[in-house]
């Protein structure tokens, strides 16, 4: 490794450090504004993929056909961005995080262009994979970069715009897809990465420091293989059970075995790995194992039920796909308002353990009222029901990452960073994943129930609900298909309260560290050392 100076709590390091991989707190203010503009744009393409395609979904089943693979252009992409997550940080901590930050944008791009391209359900399922792969690596990189030229306690107001930046990419992503498909083509929700991506690919190449260490590194190729195994393994399982195939089959059997095989198969990998890839001693340590869950179950929430609200406003207010998105702009005016205030909060007074807390506590609370929602609420209640939700979010998401990157030495900064962000991902994948199989299990007796007596045109199923059908069927039968639509709905949100409550008692778990700033002294001359370890055997993580 290149040389370093000690470690001080929280991972950082002194003023004057210039490693390859390492903290780098000697770079102007200007400089760090450009590099975290950069930084910006690339979270902001990889969150905004994640919900963009959502509103767009019913115009690109007709286009392609293949409304049974409808949930796999989502899943896809969570499960891509998922499985490489740890990948993409362990690599950034071994041989530094600007060059795998640039190829994960080149990558990004190529899969949205192939996209863009597509002809069939399956080319756009597999190139949507191919996003994912680049996803990770943005989310984890954008972040991980933060924690090398940022100190602790000033992390909080960078980490904020990142939340807002995050959030508002998950909730404006359908206003946008709305856009396209109804003024050019569903294609561009894909092509508009391009020009956003090369602007951030330019900035990156020429703003951030990329000095490499050239020490050799074992890469754990047996433990990502393995663990990205077991998650496809077990989102396979939650995908297809109770859709493509009944729970109690030999498929799901087969599925369920498989998943928590490789994870026990998984542990006794990284026990004997020279550099794991998700090192289990990270789990010894209350700040990461705490904010790991409460990021599953936030993860796990927030994708299964956001997923749903355009297709609310769709089908049962009947709305354009456009104005569809325009009716999420108060869940996002709430998340960016609490994700940009908390920031600012936690860096002036280096307390965070209160916003999870208040966070969690308000996202269960806005669920709970999202699934009042029906034909009839009015959109000023909507907005309501939306803000409280989207403060809830706000106050939780990035403050996790900023919590975790404390609570670690920076030699694993990388890692750890990757791993709030992984379980944050498994947990959208199984809640996109769950919920889709629940929604897609209750619609069936709902519609039956609202629909009984009234006559569907033939070959007709629920697979075929859009907006645009709905207008030729007569009034009785799209009021019946309105009504077990939105019923279906209301039980996913009801679902999701109870889960997000286990957040909230998550959260009073999560101790409160010492947010620390970089000493702002001149460069020092620094003497090579074998590691951080040899310097600070601790490694600057607090012991609960």
């Amino acid at each position: 490794m290149a040389s370093v100076t000690p470690a001080s709590s929280g991972g950082a390091l002194p003023s004057g450090v210039n490693e390859g991989n390492g903290a780098l707190p000697n770079l102007g203010r200007r400089r760090i504004l450009l590099i975290i503009g950069a930084l910006m744009l690339g979270m902001l393409l990889a969150a905004l993929d994640q919900t963009i395609v959502s509103t767009a979904l019913p115009t690109i089943v007709g286009d392609l056909k293949g409304g049974s693979h409808i949930a796999w252009v989502v899943t896809a992409y969570l499960l891509a961005t998922t499985v490489s997550t740890p990948v993409w940080g362990k690599l950034g901590d071994q041989y530094g995080r600007k060059i795998f930050f640039q190829a994960a944008i080149v990558i990004f791009l190529i899969g949205s262009v192939l996209s863009g391209l597509s002809n069939s359900m399956i080319m756009l399922i597999a190139f949507r994979a191919v996003q994912g792969l680049g996803s990770g690596g943005l989310m984890v990189g954008a972040q991980s970069i933060v924690g090398d030229i940022v100190s602790p306690r000033d992390r909080g107001k960078y980490m904020g715009f990142f939340g807002a930046v995050f959030g508002v990419s998950s909730v404006i992503g359908p206003l946008l897809g709305g856009v396209f498909v109804d003024n050019l083509t569903w294609r561009w929700i894909f092509y508009i990465n391009v020009p956003i991506g090369v602007i951030a690919l330019f900035v990156v190449a020429s703003q951030v420091p990329g000095q490499l260490s050239r020490v050799h590194h074992t890469i754990d190729y047996l433990g990502t293989a393995v663990l990205g195994l077991a998650v496809t393994s077990l989102i396979l399982l939650t995908s297809l059970g109770g859709t493509t195939y009944a729970w109690a089959s030999t498929p799901i059997y087969i599925l369920g075995a498989a998943g928590v095989l490789l994870i026990v198969v998984f542990v006794f990998v990284e026990r004997r790995a020279a550099e794991p890839v998700l090192p289990l001693h990270l789990f010894k340590t209350r700040v990461f194992s705490v904010t790991s869950i409460v990021g599953f179950i936030v993860g796990f929430a927030m994708f299964g039920a956001i997923t749903y609200l355009p297709a609310f406003f769709q089908v049962v207010r009947g709305i354009s796909p456009t104005i569809s998105g325009v009716y999420l702009l108060p869940l996002m005016a709430g998340l960016l308002t609490m994700s940009i205030t908390s920031g600012q909060v936690i860096s002036r007074t280096g307390k965070y353990r209160v916003f999870p807390i208040a966070g969690t506590a308000a996202m269960t609370l806005g669920l709970f009222l999202l699934h009042l929602m029906s034909a009839g609420t009015s959109t000023f209640e909507d907005a309501v029901f939306m803000v409280v939700l989207g403060m809830g979010l706000g106050s939780v998401m990035q403050v996790l990452v900023t919590i975790v990157q404390n609570g670690v030495s920076h030699s694993e900064l990388g890692v750890a960073t990757s791993g709030a962000t992984f379980f944050r991902s498994i947990g959208g994948s199984f809640g996109t994943a769950i919920f889709g199989a629940i929604f897609s299990n209750v619609l069936i007796g709902n519609l039956a129930s609202h629909l009984h007596g009234v006559t569907l045109p033939a070959g007709f199923t629920s697979s075929d609900i859009t907006p645009a059908l709905l207008k030729h069927l007569s009034a009785a039968a799209r009021d019946g298909i309105v009504g077990g639509y939105a019923e279906s709905i209301q039980t996913v949100f009801l679902i999701a309260v109870p889960i997000a409550a286990l957040a909230f008692i998550a959260t009073w778990l999560i101790p409160q560290v010492e947010l620390r700033r970089w000493p702002s002294a001149p460069p020092q001359p620094v003497q090579p050392v074998q590691s951080l370890e040899a310097l600070d055997p601790q490694g600057a993580v607090p012991q609960d």
